[in-house]
């Protein structure tokens, strides 16, 4: 694959912090006599060690070492070990076809990440140029909205159903394309290509294996590149997991976004992006010249956690946490039935923390964002999800992650009032 063409103008003109390139050095050379780096004396870090407490009453140990560690600069890619623990959590998971590739152009590489969404928005800037054609999968992530418009992009909609982005809707948005045209020098083709294939934001859908392998047969007629973002993988519903797109990516196409902010801590603020080296390089120069590295207290707590249970034990907790919020779907489902039947209709969520509702009235923003503030409940307006908010849409989302059985009974007995009196 030629992934120059991929690349933005700024993205190509990246060039390796020095800076950067010597601390990752030291940091796998600390026997090395170093006065390059501007480090701080350690002696001057007023924390010493740290004691985490688990839920089940274990305690990990951050001793002086570590912390010393977690506390000073480090590589851009991530603390060494908590890169070697990510880098065997996705081979034993997805078993990347192009992990230790001999004489691939796109060998896989990992980098951590200040939360997935920082990697995401990094990645979407080093290629995407103003007036480029991407593919989004819509409704769409808002997160991933507020990225795009910006970049004054060309953003055509890929529909999505009960089973998650239909390539039906993705061949339409190519068909004034050929496949030669996506590999001709000029083209104004797409050459990237964004979804979220697990508990859909906010549809709550998942993609069918069979779906993938289309839609990656399709990324391979037209060379695209496919942004996969999964922060709801291990929140799937049933298992087995329905196989990722980088676990069938002999091309070297796919770069995946995990994040640990629906496993571990959402404010501990730690992702990671596996794909492509030469892309993942474009992100490590963004990064050195902006974050300079995930935080390493974050960083350090994770691998702890993680070396204490094992990847095995990650695993675990994951399906115990997929457990919590299937039954959490289960009582908003009932809810939902209960209180909104004949008012709205809506899509079993196959994982995730989201339901996605269509009200029985043609436009649910005044109805959210002012009426149902006013009876004291939250839900987001349907039209935050669309590439054109102005356009009037039915649908709510609803999410169950975090609400007792008593207040979304409750939330949805007040959501059926308010429609009644519409």
């Amino acid at each position: 694959m030629n992934y120059a063409r991929y690349l933005t103008r700024v993205s190509a003109a990246r060039q390796h912090s020095a800076i950067r390139v010597l601390t990752a050095f030291v940091q796998e050379n600390p026997s090395i006599i170093t006065m390059a780096g501007g480090m701080p004396n350690p002696q001057t870090f007023p924390i010493l060690e740290a004691t985490l407490k688990l839920r089940d009453g274990k305690t990990i140990d951050m001793d002086a070492k570590n912390m010393k560690l977690a506390l000073q600069y480090s590589g851009t890619k991530g603390l060494p070990p908590l890169l070697k623990t990510l880098t065997e959590l996705q081979c034993k998971v997805h078993n990347p076809p192009t992990y230790k590739a001999e004489n691939h152009p796109g060998p896989m590489d990992v980098i951590v990440t200040s939360g997935s969404q920082d990697g995401l928005c990094k990645v979407f800037e080093s290629m995407v140029s103003e007036g480029d054609n991407i593919l989004l999968e819509h409704p769409a992530y808002s997160g991933t909205l507020a990225i795009v418009k910006p970049l004054m992009s060309n953003a055509i909609p890929v529909e999505s159903d009960i089973n998650g982005l239909n390539p039906a809707s993705l061949r339409q948005a190519l068909a004034k394309w050929s496949p030669s045209d996506a590999r001709s020098p000029g083209s104004d083709a797409p050459r990237l290509l964004y979804l979220v294939p697990n508990g859909g934001n906010p549809t709550g859908v998942g993609l069918t294996l069979e779906r993938k392998k289309e839609i990656y047969k399709i990324a391979q007629d037209y060379d695209l590149i496919i942004l996969e973002d999964d922060p709801y993988f291990y929140l799937q519903f049933s298992k087995p997991y329905v196989p990722s797109l980088l676990s069938m990516d002999t091309d070297g196409r796919v770069v995946r976004f995990d994040s640990f902010s629906k496993l571990v801590s959402s404010g501990m603020r730690v992702g990671f992006v596996t794909g492509p080296r030469p892309l993942l390089e474009r992100l490590e120069l963004h990064m050195q010249s902006s974050v300079m590295h995930c935080s390493g207290v974050s960083q350090m707590m994770l691998y702890k956690v993680l070396e204490d249970w094992g990847i095995n034990g990650f695993l675990k907790h994951a399906e115990n946490t997929a457990e919590l919020y299937k039954t959490k779907r289960d009582q908003c489902l009932a809810a939902m039935e209960k209180h909104l039947k004949g008012l709205a209709e809506w899509t079993v969520p196959s994982g995730g923390m989201f339901v996605w509702i269509k009200l029985h009235v043609e436009d649910s923003h005044t109805l959210i964002t002012v009426k149902a503030k006013e009876k004291g409940i939250l839900f987001v307006p349907g039209s935050v999800f669309m590439l054109d908010s102005s356009q009037p849409s039915p649908y709510i989302r609803a999410s169950y992650s975090n609400c007792t059985e008593e207040q979304m009974n409750t939330a949805f007995q007040r959501l059926a009032e308010i429609l009644r009196e519409a």
